[in-house]
């Protein structure tokens, strides 16, 4: 019966994952999800050690990830003038227990959606019904609003509601009738993928450019008979704050031409940007955007996870990475203290304020901070980057990066996973 389910608004990422830990460990859910047709839409993300360890708890193994990319071997910062600035290996080339992947973003989506049809049932996923809204009821329950592709409305009561539903968030408009507008910090993206030969390491995540001008580069599928891989690629630009950002939409396809001169001198012995840009068979333009960090997350029996709390700039590669990370949390909480406020009120408590930070950390550049740290010291010019910034001076920037994010290698392989293997909540709390 519905009555006694989670209810999850939002079936991405986030509400999938969420999906799969409460299965996990006992707990009934149904996801409705507004879209009647999932579809493998986006380009690539990044998947950090921390959800990929998360993953496998799930039984979402190498295997399974392999299907939608590939492990990350490197992550590097180049300058404008084509130098290195800073560059490490990732995943298990760095030492961790687990990769980072560099997936695309749909495939992954998918494969969320095919294992949660899977393991919970066809009737727990329900597409083309979107929750507008909810009323939290007397006896401590949620009644949620939901909506039909038809404008039929239907009122479903669950123990619980978890927001999952993204940067425009039903749920979370309502919690929060106030909350400031979408936040634009004059950056506008451009995003597609090429067929193209990997460069450095053959699985390099490559960050070029400059703070305000700058391309990201990553292979997310192994090379195919000729050497060539899809090449996901980011290019982005800030502008004025009177730059016309709210007719970009999301995800709105555009013509090459609409933006490709703004990078025609990124050419160099190792990349001609230009030509690799042309052989993209689509391309989309997003501005960078991010919501303002809220002092709460939950609302008794309501909970926001994901872009639906914390929106953020990609510029960490790890906001589909929290997203996993928060219903990982939620299921251990659980454990503990049943499927109540109260464990919505714990998980609040426990991640609302650090990833608040972690957020505006972002909206500061994120760990591409470095590169702004070298035009403001030497214009992005140099010959030698030591003597711009020192190696450990570059070293602990991005350590603070990852502490902040929760992947810092030494102390993610020593701890142990969020929800111990074989862990189900107990009948009498269920």
């Amino acid at each position: 019966m519905v009555g006694d389910k989670v209810i999850i608004a939002g079936g991405g990422i986030a509400g999938l994952s969420l999906a799969l830990t409460l299965h996990q460990i006992g707990v009934p859910c149904i996801v409705y999800e507004g879209v009647s047709e999932l579809a493998p839409l986006g380009v690539g993300i990044n998947l950090q050690p921390n959800a990929v360890r998360e993953l496998e708890d799930l039984g979402i193994g190498e295997s399974d990830l392999d299907e939608t990319g590939l492990p990350a071997r490197e992550w590097a910062l180049v300058g404008l003038n084509g130098k290195e600035i800073y560059a490490e290996p990732r995943g298990k080339f760095a030492g961790y227990k687990w990769h980072q992947y560099a997936v695309h973003r749909g495939k992954f989506h998918l494969l969320l959606a095919r294992k949660v049809v899977e393991r919970l049932g066809a009737d727990a996923l329900v597409l083309g019904h979107k929750v507008t809204g909810y009323r939290k009821e007397a006896d401590g329950g949620v009644t949620a609003i939901v909506t039909a592709e038809d404008g039929t409305v239907h009122e479903v009561r669950g123990r619980l509601l978890i927001g999952a539903d993204g940067i425009h968030s039903a749920v979370r408009a309502q919690m929060h009738p106030d909350q400031p507008p979408i936040h634009w910090g004059g950056t506008v993206m451009w995003r597609g993928t090429a067929k193209g030969v990997p460069i450095r390491t053959g699985s390099s995540f490559i960050g070029l450019g400059t703070d305000r001008h700058r391309v990201v580069l990553y292979p997310i599928s192994t090379p195919d008979a000729d050497g060539l891989a899809d090449i996901n690629w980011i290019a982005e630009q800030t502008f004025d704050t009177d730059h016309d950002w709210q007719k970009s939409g999301w995800f709105r396809p555009v013509e090459l031409s609409e933006f490709a001169h703004e990078f025609d001198s990124f050419v160099y012995d190792w990349l001609d940007l230009p030509a690799l840009l042309a052989k993209s068979d689509c391309a989309y333009e997003n501005p960078m955007i991010d919501r303002e960090p809220l002092p709460t997350w939950v609302d008794g029996p309501v909970a926001l996870i994901g872009d639906a709390a914390h929106a953020m700039y990609p510029t960490g590669s790890n906001g589909a990475t929290q997203a996993i990370i928060d219903g990982r949390i939620i299921g251990r909480i659980m454990l503990d203290k049943g499927v109540t406020p109260a464990a919505l009120k714990a998980y609040d408590d426990e991640l609302c304020g650090p990833v608040g930070q972690l957020a505006l950390r972002n909206r500061g550049a994120g760990p591409f901070g470095l590169l702004r740290m070298v035009d403001d010291r030497c214009g992005g010019q140099f010959d030698n980057i030591d003597d711009v910034i020192p190696a450990n001076e570059r070293a602990q920037f991005m350590l603070a990066y990852q502490q902040a994010a929760g992947f810092a290698r030494d102390e993610l392989n020593a701890r142990p996973g969020i929800i111990p293997a074989g862990a189900r909540l107990a009948r009498e709390v269920a």
